[in-house]
């Protein structure tokens, strides 16, 4: 009876043939894992080797010179050396420059995706910088979309501030990138309606009025000038005051001496009836004392509007 029982104990310690099997599955099963992940990484290394070491060369051109001549040269040199001829009985040939080659969208995903990041920090305007430019800022590839995507819906940072409070820019990120965000502020004499039109408040009818009044002026010399638009009052102003500037070297004095009267009668700050005076005025008066605060202390301009045309660029008397 005990020999029974033992060779029954050592049946039972015995692995059945379904286990056998199940265990050795899975150790393929693990091991095929293993060369499936090396296959992976080494597939996505040699991405990103494609990326960083162009494998391509194109022809730029069919004659050497310029800046591409010393890079015809190393291939002509490498020809030669390969052909094993003589360097004098070769006749020069195109020029060649390496560039980066072609890559399948899903390539480029799993390179980015992959590809240390290196931040920079340089300037640049949020409202124009590509998103290469974005990635290169220490944003990721989905950040630096996002912040695309909300510039094609018509979105603008107009301050610092704005770009700060995008979703995407940690507080970290517009911590080191703060100083070299650079917002152009906008030319009152240089910009057109549509430009006008991306200021806070600022809608085509106002857009297109800056622009009209602009004309009449013949240029904005300050920029207070822009509530003299009806409707345009000192909250409009204030909201976009810090997003605008005018050029003095850009702005044409207004020629205030030379104009006949039909031209200056369009002035706002003149009129009908003063231009009629004014060229009276320069007929009876010597140049030498013609001045804005002549004219009002003659009584051609009301003192409210020699006081905002005393403040405009005038061209010098001649």
């Amino acid at each position: 009876m005990k020999g029974l029982n033992k060779s029954q104990d050592d049946k039972k310690k015995t692995p059945s043939a379904s286990f056998i099997i199940g265990s050795i599955a899975l150790v393929f099963l693990i091991i095929g894992y293993q060369i499936a992940l090396f296959i992976h990484h080494a597939a996505v290394e040699k991405i990103v080797a494609n990326h960083d070491h162009p494998d391509t060369v194109f022809v730029c051109s069919e004659a050497p010179g310029g800046s591409n001549q010393e890079t015809h040269d190393q291939v002509r040199q490498s020809k030669e050396l390969g052909s094993g001829s003589n360097s004098s009985k070769t006749a020069p040939g195109p020029s060649y420059v390496r560039k980066n080659s072609e890559h399948s969208e899903k390539a480029e995903a799993i390179r980015l995706a992959n590809t240390p990041r290196r931040f920079e920090s340089f300037r640049f305007n949020p409202n124009t910088a590509g998103i290469d430019d974005l990635m290169r800022l220490g944003f990721t590839q989905k950040q630096a979309k996002a912040i695309d995507n909300y510039r094609q819906k018509g979105g603008r940072f107009r301050r610092k501030s704005d770009f700060a409070k995008s979703y995407v820019v940690e507080d970290s990120v517009y911590r080191r990138l703060e100083p070299y965000i650079d917002i152009p502020r906008i030319d009152l004499n240089a910009a057109d309606s549509a430009t006008f039109e991306t200021l806070p408040g600022i809608g085509k009818y106002f857009a297109s009025k800056m622009v009209s009044y602009r004309k009449e002026l013949g240029g904005y010399s300050y920029p207070e000038q822009l509530m003299d638009i009806w409707h345009f009052d000192q909250e409009k102003y204030d909201g976009l005051k810090d997003l605008i500037f005018i050029n003095p070297s850009a702005t044409t004095p207004y020629p205030l001496w030379k104009l006949p009267e039909e031209q200056l009668a369009k002035h706002p700050y003149i009129g009908k009836y003063a231009a009629h005076a004014i060229v009276i005025f320069r007929n009876n008066t010597p140049p030498e004392q013609w001045s804005v605060e002549a004219l009002s202390k003659a009584g051609i301009l009301k003192p409210e509007n020699a006081k905002k045309l005393s403040r405009c660029l005038i061209a010098r008397q001649e």
